[in-house]
Parts: C-alpha cells; sequence; structure tokens
C-alpha cells in the first residue's frame, strides 16, 4: 500500500511541473529564451578573450622556459669567439630571458667594439652584430703601443705601433681633454703633413706638436683653428729652405726657424 502511495505521488508532482509549464503563456517562454539568448552573446566576447589570454598565457611559457640559448651568432667581428666570451650568455638560458640590452653594454664594454646590437632568433639563436673600432693612432706603452681610436678609447695593445701616427700624451682616454684635441688636430692634416707625420706631442691642451720625418717640427699650439694652421703649414712644408722649426700656432704671424 505504501509503494503504491509513493508512486501516486510522484505522478502526482510530476502532473504538477507539466501544469505549471502549460501554464506559462507562449509569449513568456518566447521571451525568455531571447533573454537567454542575449544573456549567452554578451558573455560570448569575455569568453573568447578569456580564451585568448589563457592561449597566451601558455604560449608565453612555453616561449620563455621551453627554448634555450644553443647558438650566439655573430656578426660583422673578425674574432667571434671574443664577443661570445664578453657577451656572458650561458649555453641553455631561456631565449626570452636574454636581457638583449645588457648583452650589447658587455660588449661595448669590452673596448674593441664601439656599437652592439643584440636581437632573438628564434627558436633557439642570439644574434650579435658589432661594429669594431677602427685604430686612428698608436699610443707609447711600456713595452707596447695601445691602439687609440678616433673617439679617444684605447681598445687593444700591439707589439708594433703597425705603421699608425704616435700619440703621445700623459692620460689618454676619451674623457682627457689633451688626448681628444690631439686627435681633432690629427683629423685636420692635410696628405703632405700626414704623411711625413711621425708623432702628434701634446704636453697640454694648448701645447700640441707635429715632428715629422727629417727632423722638422710643426708648433701647432691649441686645437682651433685647424683649417688656416693646415694651409700654413703645408706651404711652409712645400717651401725651398732648410727651416726644421714651423711655429703655426698663431696662423696670421708665423716664425720658421
Amino acid at each position: 500500500m505504501s509503494v503504491l502511495r509513493r508512486s501516486r505521488a510522484w505522478r502526482l508532482v510530476l502532473a504538477r511541473r507539466a501544469d505549471v509549464r502549460a501554464a506559462v503563456p507562449a509569449s513568456v517562454r518566447r521571451f525568455a529564451r531571447r533573454a537567454r539568448r542575449r544573456r549567452f552573446r554578451s558573455a560570448l566576447p569575455w569568453l573568447l578573450a578569456s580564451l585568448v589570454l589563457a592561449t597566451a598565457g601558455v604560449s608565453a611559457g612555453l616561449l620563455y622556459g621551453a627554448f634555450g640559448v644553443s647558438v650566439v651568432r655573430v656578426v660583422g667581428a673578425p674574432d667571434p669567439d671574443l664577443v661570445r666570451l664578453v657577451a656572458a650568455v650561458r649555453p641553455g638560458t631561456p631565449l626570452a630571458r636574454v636581457d638583449t640590452g645588457a648583452v650589447a653594454r658587455r660588449v661595448e664594454a669590452a673596448g674593441p667594439f664601439r656599437k652592439a646590437t643584440v636581437r632573438r632568433s628564434w627558436p633557439t639563436t642570439l644574434v650579435v652584430h658589432v661594429w669594431p673600432r677602427t685604430a686612428v693612432a698608436a699610443v707609447p706603452l711600456v713595452g707596447s703601443y695601445g691602439l687609440l681610436a678616433g673617439d679617444g678609447v684605447v681598445f687593444a695593445q700591439a707589439l708594433t705601433a703597425g705603421g699608425l701616427p704616435l700619440v703621445e700624451v700623459a692620460d689618454p682616454g676619451p674623457a682627457d681633454e689633451t688626448t681628444m684635441d690631439a686627435l681633432s688636430v690629427l683629423r685636420s692634416l692635410s696628405p703632405p703633413l700626414r704623411e711625413p707625420l711621425l708623432r702628434v706631442i701634446a704636453d697640454a691642451p694648448a701645447r700640441i706638436r707635429l715632428e715629422l720625418s727629417g727632423g722638422r717640427v710643426v708648433v701647432w699650439g691649441d686645437s682651433t683653428e685647424n683649417a688656416a694652421k693646415v694651409r700654413v703649414a703645408t706651404m711652409l712644408l712645400a717651401a725651398p729652405g732648410k727651416a726644421k722649426t714651423f711655429d703655426v700656432s698663431a696662423p696670421t704671424v708665423v716664425s720658421i726657424r
């Protein structure tokens, strides 16, 4: 008897739900369906955005940790191994984690390179592009010579000057005013002055002189009015005579002895 009652109760409940649904007007049911579709459409962009972000996060995680540096490719250097040494990028370092700016600064600080750029080449290559410095003069050192670039940096040492003119200053370097003035004079010289040039001696910014072959000396003074001094000195050296010292420190009033 109890089983029969439970069965009837269940049928009664079902009947009531069906009755309630049947009692809802069709227009209300259509309105409810449209409302559900509107809610779904409004939520769809957020769902898609969440999916994109999740995908991007997974991809970034893979790039960040999965692809380690296996190759450091060097462009523009005669000695790629030196660049790799100063770049100091350990093999296996995740490529995405490499601080390219820091690597470039390390390479530039090494001396032989005036500029360096670093970029990633996926999946596992780091490309280091360098622009080497060029020696314009040599600085006498104890038992060797320092190679002096146009920006005042002594970037390497050599056993000989290699045919470069000598620049003799007390403290060679880009922060030294005397060094930079001596280089300014050197850049301004004409071929008739540069060819016989042996050394530029700069005791101070206003005490620069040129020593030429044949025991000749050009007293230059400071690094102002270089163009006028070059014209006068070139003319004096071409003139016949036995003079050995030419003072063009005041190019409008020269002295010869």
